[in-house]
């Protein structure tokens, strides 16, 4: 469990809290390319980290992030004009350019210098690998922190894939999830018998053994572990994941080797996250159901909301339930991505964690917030966010595998982390099992 105070220090994000002033230290992934689809397009409104921006795509292609409200009298921008290199407030013309120059006041007397004393808060922003990414820390160009290397936004075009939804809850609840091992033999298959797994499957081996056995470590970039159960005799059946600050995990379904992806979790505001998935495709991982989404409308909060969601308690079939069968048997809920929603948000926008219970299967989250409040207040005492300057922290892989039982796990896995590394002798369809992943 937590203290209140610690809570509270964890779960907010807006300008000037402990752990929003962490998180503007990183780079953020905040939008699709292809949602500011040609130059001069329409402004697309964003909310990120509690602050309400405008985003636009200009005339030269450069994306800018800058305030919603026009610096004049506040009109929103996202109802401005995007021409000839900038965004005009129709309020009275003021126009602004992607790094928040006023460059032209109309309404002012032509020998007036006063547009170059105002100036829009405006974010630097990067794109790869069809994501918009956005700075909105305190260091200013040239010296930014350089972006993330993450492997899985790092691949030839085609070969990759990026998802996108929104959650109606606080951004740790949703990371949480993501560190969380044992609740994956429950909520997503707690239905499914052992006895019906092809044996020598991870599938087997989860249903096998719901209760895993956790070996979690400190890293340079946040933390990590391996939970591990019976395989065969002399064997156990590791799945290995990491969480990197801030926001970032690397979750276990998959072959250890094969898989190439990351997940974050973008806070909007303290109360709604965008979760935020790259990943490669990978022939014979068959992953989870995501969920329809519903259609977009222009507000930050209605861009990838799901169609099941809690307004109609996520669609749940009851009679699916009773059933008891198949993937979805165990809750009714259908798809791993909706039963995860589901579970995280009926949580409350922020859970109380001075409520909780926590037991040994909890170990990777107790030590993922410790390490996340340690480093926010480290920064708040004047040292360096970790890894910021170092973009190779983000290079992880995670998955499962199948090691001897006198084997150490971090060891022996080293050659299987490495990123750009391919491993063509790994039988994903055969290894992994029927079971969906995540």
């Amino acid at each position: 469990m937590l203290s209140k105070q610690d809570n509270e220090l964890i779960s907010r994000v807006g300008p000037g809290t402990v752990m929003g002033n962490f998180m503007r230290q990183y780079w953020l992934p905040a939008m699709l390319s292809s949602e500011l689809s040609a130059p001069d397009s329409d402004p697309l409104r964003v909310r990120l980290l509690g602050e309400d921006l405008i985003a636009f795509r200009d005339t030269n292609r450069t994306v800018g992030v800058i305030q919603n409200n026009c610096p004049h009298r506040g009109a929103s921008l996202f109802f401005g004009r995007n021409e000839e290199a900038g965004l005009r407030c129709v309020y009275h013309g003021w126009k602004f350019d992607a790094e928040g120059n006023c460059v032209d006041m109309p309404n002012e007397p032509a020998e007036s210098d006063f547009k170059s004393k105002v100036k829009a808060v405006a974010y630097p922003t990067r794109e790869r690998g069809g994501m918009v990414w956005v700075y909105m820390g305190p260091r200013q160009s040239p010296n930014l922190p350089p972006l993330p290397n993450i492997e899985a936004n790092m691949l030839p075009e085609g070969e990759g894939s990026i998802f996108i939804g929104m959650r109606e809850c606080n951004w740790l609840q949703g990371l949480e999830g993501d560190i969380d091992t044992s609740h994956f033999g429950f909520l997503h298959a707690g239905a499914i018998d052992p006895e019906e797994m092809p044996g020598g499957t991870f599938s087997k081996y989860v249903t096998s053994n719901r209760a895993p056995q956790y070996a979690v470590l400190n890293r340079d970039y946040g933390t990590m572990y391996g939970a591990y159960r019976p395989a065969e005799e002399d064997s156990y059946y590791w799945r290995i994941a990491h969480f990197v600050f801030p926001f970032f995990t690397f979750t276990p379904p998959g072959p250890l080797g094969a898989k190439v992806s990351a997940s974050c979790w973008v806070p909007i505001d303290d109360e709604h996250v965008h979760q935020i998935g790259f990943a490669r495709t990978v022939p014979g991982l068959v992953r989870g159901v995501r969920g329809e989404l519903l259609p977009r409308t222009s507000s930050p909060y209605r861009r990838f909301r799901f169609k099941a969601n809690k307004d109609n308690d996520y669609l749940i079939d009851r009679d699916v339930q009773r059933a008891n069968s198949g993937p979805d048997g165990y809750t009714g809920i259908r798809g791993v991505q909706m039963q995860d929603q589901a579970v995280t948000e009926s949580m409350g926008p922020i859970y109380d964690r001075s409520q909780e219970h926590l037991a040994s299967g909890d170990s990777m989250i107790i030590r993922t917030r410790r390490r996340l409040l340690d480093a926010a207040l480290a920064l708040a005492d004047g040292h360096a966010a970790p890894c910021v300057d170092n973009p190779d922290a983000w290079l992880q892989r995670s998955g499962g595998v199948v090691l001897p039982r006198d084997a150490d796990f971090v060891a022996a896995t080293e050659g299987l982390r490495k990123p750009f590394m391919a491993h063509p002798e790994i039988d994903v369809a055969k290894l992994v099992g029927p079971i969906p992943a995540a």
